[in-house]
C-alpha cells in the first residue's frame, strides 16, 4: 500500500513520515468529499508546477485543508532528487484521468438496452481504452458524477 501511494504522491525515495503523509491526504479528502481520481490526478500537475495547485485545491470543500496538507507534500517532495517535470511525468502513469464511472457506465448501458444506441458504449470505451493520457475531447468523462447522477447500485464487473 505505501509503495503504491508513494508513487500517485510523486516519492521515489522512503522516508519515515510517508505513511502519515499519505493518511493525512485521504483522511483530508474524505472530509472535504474530494474526488479520488481527479484529486490524484491534479496532484501530477501540481507535482510538476507550483501554480497546478488551484487545480486540487478546488476540489476540496474547504480548500485551506488541502493547504496544510499541500505544505507537507511540497515541503517532502522538495528532498526528492528528480526534476519536477520527470515527477509528473511518472505520476500521470500511476494516476488514471479516466476510470469507469458507474454514472457513465450506466448512461451507456441505458442508452444500449432501450434505444439499441451503442454510441456512448463506443465512446467510453475509447476513452478507458487509454486511460492515463489526457483526452480534451473527451474530457467531461473524468468528472465525478453530479447529484442527479449518482448510482447506489452497481453490478460486477463494474
Amino acid at each position: 500500500w505505501l509503495a503504491g501511494m508513494r508513487q500517485k504522491l510523486g516519492l521515489s525515495n522512503s522516508e519515515a513520515n510517508d505513511a502519515a503523509l499519505a493518511q493525512s491526504l485521504l483522511d483530508t479528502m474524505s472530509e472535504n468529499e474530494a474526488d479520488f481520481t481527479l484529486t490524484f490526478r491534479h496532484l501530477c500537475d501540481a507535482a510538476g508546477d507550483p501554480h497546478g495547485i488551484s487545480a486540487v485545491r478546488d476540489l476540496f470543500r474547504n480548500p485551506p485543508a488541502y493547504d496544510l496538507w499541500a505544505t507537507c507534500w511540497l515541503s517532502r517532495l522538495s528532498r526528492e532528487p528528480k526534476a519536477p517535470v520527470d515527477r509528473a511525468l511518472e505520476m500521470r502513469q500511476i494516476n488514471p484521468a479516466f476510470i469507469p464511472r458507474n454514472h457513465r457506465v450506466e448512461q451507456a448501458l441505458e442508452a444500449a438496452i432501450q434505444h439499441n444506441d451503442f454510441s456512448l458504449f463506443e465512446q467510453l470505451t475509447t476513452v478507458l481504452s487509454q486511460p492515463y493520457d489526457d483526452q480534451p475531447g473527451f474530457a467531461s468523462y473524468g468528472n465525478p458524477p453530479k447529484p442527479g447522477e449518482r448510482i447506489f447500485q452497481t453490478f460486477c464487473g463494474t
